[in-house]
């Protein structure tokens, strides 16, 4: 695919110097451009959350999908009922895409014991049950694969705070590897550095993932490439400290990940879309030395879509330092999604602390970003897309005929029960 804009668009560059925001119209003429019907019509019948979106040749629902959340809950990598119901729930309440938690390609590729895998057959078959029924509710079954890298091997957040498991400490650790021997903090292992032979491994364990997922029934593929986990090692000055072909310049630190997306796009039928999470910034300090930034995300996802054939990049930050140094709030990382769908005219979806339907509206009627990851909000109210439908004033919401009968009253408000007559 041809590169859009070579340069970023005027407007993008007057909003960081503090002036206003381009017009939302002119946002969606590049999107629009590079990916046919996702950009919103310019004459909506119901609210943009609402609005379908075509990815490829998959049309999804809405524009409020589910973030890949770990579940910390699986044996031996196999998803279990739980899942079954974890994701068929949001499936039931609305969603337009559900996403299973970031899934391991390789046994030592898991964050923790309890993480899912697909990296052999047995668990492929496990996943079948929960991608029929999530498409039985009109929603679309998406997977986020993945492996930790040098933050694999810990305890889960709620055992011990996530404490790392250490081999010759703990039965259940094992050794790991990543782009160079430099752990993640003084308490982690120290990963052997990774040979040109173990590069080539991980991307052919994520190519058959990748073809077990679809064997399973899911529809969409999303390649973790953040939160300091793998791929994001590579491409971050913080964790690849490599003097051979896949460390240094920003081309070299982006060969790993690049050739693992052009592979997996391969092996993946043509009309399936392929989503990339990237973290759009490491949050470093000066003290902490070179790091990954925003510059450096434009240049990536401009590469994603043109040599790679990536379809949506879902917007995250973060994750490289054991310390973050954002300022957290409501929609604190969308202006990275914003600025990477202005200036590389790619598909974004905005992710981060999202929890209110006026405000992720408004993400979308103002064109900062084509989709909204819901994450925690969700755990909290699985029929969040039905509750913001109610709150917008919509009556076309998705909801299962059985649940028809009782449908949130238009124009709730936020916080607001609902009396029974």
């Amino acid at each position: 695919m041809a590169t859009l804009m070579a340069k970023p668009l005027a407007g993008c560059v007057a909003r960081r110097a503090g002036a206003a925001r381009p017009n939302p119209a002119q946002r969606n003429v590049m999107v629009a451009a590079s990916a046919g019907t996702a950009a919103l019509p310019a004459v909506r019948a119901g609210p943009a959350l609402f609005e379908h979106i075509t990815l490829r040749d998959l049309e999804i629902r809405n524009r409020i999908w589910m973030s890949p959340m770990c579940m910390y809950s699986a044996e031996e990598g196999m998803p279990s009922d739980w899942h079954l119901v974890h994701l068929g729930a949001r499936a039931a309440g609305g969603c337009g895409l559900v996403m299973a938690e970031a899934t391991a390609v390789l046994p030592e590729g898991r964050i923790s014991p309890g993480c899912t895998g697909i990296w052999n057959d047995q668990q492929m078959e496990a996943w079948k049950p929960v991608t029929r029924f999530i498409r039985s509710q009109g929603a679309v079954a998406a997977i986020q694969l993945a492996h930790a890298g040098r933050k694999a091997s810990t305890c889960s957040p709620y055992e011990n705070r996530g404490a790392p498991l250490i081999p010759g400490k703990d039965p259940r650790a094992w050794p790991i590897y990543a782009p160079s021997a430099v752990p993640f903090d003084p308490s982690h292992q120290v990963p052997r550095e990774m040979t040109q032979a173990d590069i080539q491994m991980v991307t052919d364990a994520f190519v058959a993932a990748a073809k077990r997922a679809v064997e399973a029934g899911f529809q969409v593929i999303e390649l973790h490439m953040a939160h300091g986990y793998l791929m994001h090692e590579f491409l971050s000055p913080i964790s690849n400290k490599r003097t051979d072909e896949f460390g240094g310049s920003l081309e070299n630190r982006m060969r790993a990940p690049l050739a693992l997306a052009k592979a997996v796009r391969a092996a993946i039928p043509k009309g399936m879309p392929l989503l990339v999470r990237i973290s759009a910034t490491d949050h470093a300090l000066p003290s902490d030395g070179p790091a990954w930034d925003v510059d450096q995300s434009v240049v990536l996802c401009r590469a994603l879509q043109d040599r790679a054939g990536v379809d949506l990049v879902d917007v995250s930050s973060g994750g490289s330092l054991p310390r973050g140094f954002a300022t957290v709030g409501p929609g604190y990382q969308v202006p990275f999604s914003e600025r990477i769908r202005a200036e590389v005219g790619i598909p974004v979806g905005a992710v981060g602390m999202i929890t209110q339907a006026a405000h992720a509206e408004s993400i979308l009627a103002e064109g900062l970003a084509d989709v909204v990851f819901i994450g925690r909000e969700l755990l909290r109210d699985p029929n969040w897309p039905l509750r913001a439908a109610a709150e917008l004033g919509y009556a076309g919401a998705p909801y299962p005929f059985q649940y028809s009968l009782t449908p949130f009253p238009l124009g709730l408000k936020k916080g607001q029960g609902v009396s029974i007559p």
